[in-house]
């Protein structure tokens, strides 16, 4: 039996990793009714058969509360690791000189192996060498085709395979590994909605893939490298949606350094019109414990007010001992910052000026005109899910309700701000947009009797890009009798 379920009463999406304490269908559904709007699959841990069940908890969803679902799988991406110590681990001395070379031989506190041809072809003297989540740092004093001599500019212990970051150069990599490969093939095979691809350097990186992807899925940037800033612009344009992903960010990076860039990113993504994800430690604390940070829930605030369209649990919702708790924290916060009168405010800083086209003019039209007439809602009839990109980019003060004959479009909108998508028959004629779009409003608890509605569509209808028609109607409160369609 489907269960009633009301539109989420803010504009801000919640997107909750999955992982070992949240992936059972009984704690998917609890992390949806706490306030996850879509679930990442991360494809980095775990084999590919253990996500098949996962997948499908998440899509039995659509069938208890009668809307669709949205899955986002996170590629790994070109991870980059050091070789094996003898003993495991060793120690680097600071100031003392360390080599990197092409040599198996477990490693000690002179050297160890790195399996990367890559680095060797593109390091420089002067590059800094981070290890370990940046815990330790060097510097790159020469280089030749087999070996990297550095100078330990931080010290500490060092164990097998940990992490590399290289943040002062553009590696010669492919974005997609043998790896990604499989899991994008996996992904899409699985109907996912959405393909988050992971340390993209620039805006060719995306080509690839695009290819694969080939239309199935909504393809996501991850911007975690410093290079990627470099072509910030040209990457938001080349994709579908963008993350901000703090975490690897943060370690390429100084500390100080990922707030700007966090807005500039946002600022960017919007000002495009893409989704635009805030990812990594926003609620860090509640791994263990039951409360967040002050601070923490200040840097969740934050991001609302920028107007992303959604922020991320990671660990807290995958792995943690509260991940309920933490979806629940993440959507009070949200909803307190919504409620604050000066929200609307903060949220147009950032100016999205509309292109020269009919469908940016209507859709930025349809948000002034809502707030002129005092309008419940915007109700958008789309096919690709284009025009609800364009109407949620001017940030609306009403929710966006989005009626579309494609289920696979429903379920992409899931990472869009404000958006409440709903699957269902197309229209046939003004008269039938009319009456649907007032039928929808009244039964999704969107508008009730006497609230005005506007519509936003194209004619003919069910052909993309054709939206050409903004419509100011009045529910009346009897559209829902006598009808079961």
């Amino acid at each position: 039996m489907t269960k009633a379920i009301h539109p989420r009463s803010r504009q801000v999406r919640i997107l909750a990793t999955l992982g070992p304490v949240s992936s059972t269908a009984d704690m998917i559904g609890r992390l949806f009714e706490a306030g996850a709007d879509a679930f990442r699959v991360n494809m980095s841990h775990g084999d590919q058969q253990s996500k098949v069940a996962v997948i499908e908890a998440i899509r039995s969803l659509e069938k208890k509360y009668g809307r669709p679902t949205t899955i986002l799988a996170d590629l790994q991406g070109p991870k980059l690791r050091v070789g094996k110590f003898e003993g495991g681990k060793t120690v680097l001395v600071t100031g003392s000189i360390f080599t990197l070379d092409r040599d198996k031989t477990p490693g000690d506190a002179r050297r160890v192996e790195l399996p990367h041809r890559e680095i060797f072809e593109a390091i420089r003297p002067g590059a800094r060498l981070l290890l370990d989540d940046g815990k330790l740092v060097l510097r790159v004093e020469s280089h030749d085709e087999t070996s990297i001599v550095t100078i330990v500019v931080v010290g500490g212990a060092l164990s097998n395979n940990k992490g590399l970051n290289v943040p002062d150069v553009v590696l010669p990599m492919a974005a997609l590994t043998e790896k990604d490969r499989s899991d994008l093939a996996f992904a899409i095979d699985q109907g996912v909605d959405w393909i988050a691809l992971s340390f993209v350097q620039r805006p060719e990186d995306l080509a690839e893939a695009r290819k694969l992807i080939g239309g199935k899925a909504a393809l996501l940037a991850k911007i975690e490298k410093p290079s990627a800033i470099e072509r910030l612009e040209e990457i938001v344009e080349q994709c579908d949606g963008v993350m901000v992903a703090r975490g690897d960010l943060g370690v390429e990076l100084p500390p100080e350094s990922v707030p700007p860039l966090q807005k500039r990113i946002v600022e960017t993504a919007r000002r495009l019109g893409r989704p635009v994800i805030v990812a990594t430690q926003m609620l860090e604390s509640m791994i263990t414990a039951p409360t967040p940070t002050r601070a923490e829930v200040s840097d969740v605030a934050t991001a609302v007010y920028d107007g992303a369209d959604a922020i991320m649990l990671s660990a807290e919702s995958a792995a943690g001992a509260w991940p309920v708790e933490s979806v629940a924290m993440m959507n009070s916060i949200a909803n307190a910052v919504e409620r604050d009168p000066m929200h609307g405010d903060r949220i147009h800083f950032t100016v999205t000026r509309p292109d020269p086209t009919t469908a940016d003019a209507l859709a930025e039209a349809a948000k002034n005109i809502a707030a002129t007439v005092s309008a419940t809602a915007i109700i958008c009839f789309t096919s690709s899910g284009s025009t609800a990109r364009r109407v949620a980019r001017e940030r609306p003060s009403v929710p966006l309700l989005v009626l579309t004959p494609k289920l696979a479009t429903a379920r992409r909108l899931g990472l869009l701000w404000g958006t409440h998508a709903v699957h269902t028959r197309d229209v046939e004629s003004f008269e039938d947009m009319v009456a649907k779009a007032k039928r929808m409003a009244l039964r999704h608890n969107i508008a009730k009797a006497g609230d005005r509605v506007i519509l936003i569509a194209g004619v003919p209808f069910g052909t993309p890009g054709s939206t050409n028609v903004l419509h100011v109607v009045r529910v009346l409160g009897d559209e829902l009798k006598g009808y079961g369609g």
